[in-house]
């Protein structure tokens, strides 16, 4: 029986388990995947507080690290189902089952991809998911951004003030962006818009050389020459094992403000990071949400 167990070990989940460690409870950290999460796989990260520069891997290798020297323990498993009362939970995992007075969910969530072959080879060489993160790589140079939503239409806000050309691909007719993004992006010289067109192919062999799209109305092929694309079809919150235990709202995100606290969840549940609601997905708001949910589950914890 842990204090509290941690699903996901990403920069939030890490983050609580140190706040967790200091606060001499014993944590269990769940991963499905990869220890350090999502970040691991930008090539630079330029905007974590207190580094000038390091890669995504060296971030999460140092989360890693720390969590470990201060006792945290690990065990690499797929969470699935979240049973029990508070103060006696049971995470389910694919391997076994995991017993705890707290559970945090900090599963994050995945860029939805385009799913073509090539996407992963090229990913941090040509295709980002991430403008805030990888965009000053790209300065003065030709970019395409895929999508039409909201993020899309941000993401091209961003690159048209450091790009030379950045072309807007949408496959409808229209975007589903709000207006005053869009009217914002007709006013600048160097973006476009492609529209009713989707990703075919990504072209080149040993580096990007840019993209061949479809006209989904006519058939036509095209090639689409850049030097990267920012794919922004939206996110995969990764919540649906625990559907049961806490409220998720429309995309999946589970519902809850700055305390990490679910809503209409079970007490002793609690989430951080990227799976939950919120307006920016950055590591240092993860970072934050994971001090926050980790001293409310050591207070829960104290409590019982």
């Amino acid at each position: 029986m842990y204090d509290v167990i941690i699903i996901g070990a990403g920069p939030a989940g890490l983050t609580a388990s140190v706040y967790l460690r200091r606060a001499d409870k014993s944590v269990l950290v769940l991963e499905r995947e990869t220890f350090g999460g999502q970040i691991t796989h930008s090539p630079k990260v330029e905007n974590y507080p207190g580094f000038v520069t390091m890669t995504g891997s060296e971030l999460g290798d140092r989360l890693v690290e720390q969590a470990m020297a201060q006792g945290a323990e690990f065990e690499l498993d797929r969470a699935v189902a979240i049973e029990g009362t508070p103060g006696d939970y049971t995470v389910k995992g694919e391997r076994g089952d995991y017993k705890a007075k707290a559970v945090i969910i900090a599963v994050g969530s995945e860029h939805r991809r385009l799913g073509l072959p090539k996407e992963d080879k090229f990913t941090g060489e040509g295709i980002s998911y991430c403008a805030v993160c990888d965009g000053a790589f790209y300065a003065g140079k030709e970019v395409a951004v895929i999508g039409g939503g909201n993020s899309a239409l941000q993401e091209a806000v961003m690159l048209s003030k450091l790009c030379t050309k950045v072309t807007v691909v949408q496959n409808l007719a229209f975007v589903t962006g709000e207006p005053k993004l869009k009217e914002e992006l007709d006013k600048k010289d160097n973006v476009s818009f492609i529209y009713s067109t989707v990703v075919k192919e990504i072209k080149g062999e040993d580096t990007f050389e840019g993209i061949v799209i479809t006209d989904t109305e006519t058939g036509e092929e095209s090639v689409l020459t850049c030097d990267a694309v920012f794919v922004a079809i939206g996110q995969k919150p990764m919540n649906e094992p625990f559907k049961d235990n806490v409220s998720l709202n429309e995309y999946g995100y589970i519902n809850a403000d700055e305390s990490c606290l679910p809503e209409n969840a079970q007490s002793g549940i609690f989430v951080a990071g990227d799976c939950r609601s919120k307006r920016i997905r950055q590591v240092a708001t993860a970072v934050a949400d994971g001090a926050v949910a980790a001293l409310a589950a050591a207070s829960f914890t104290d409590s019982i």
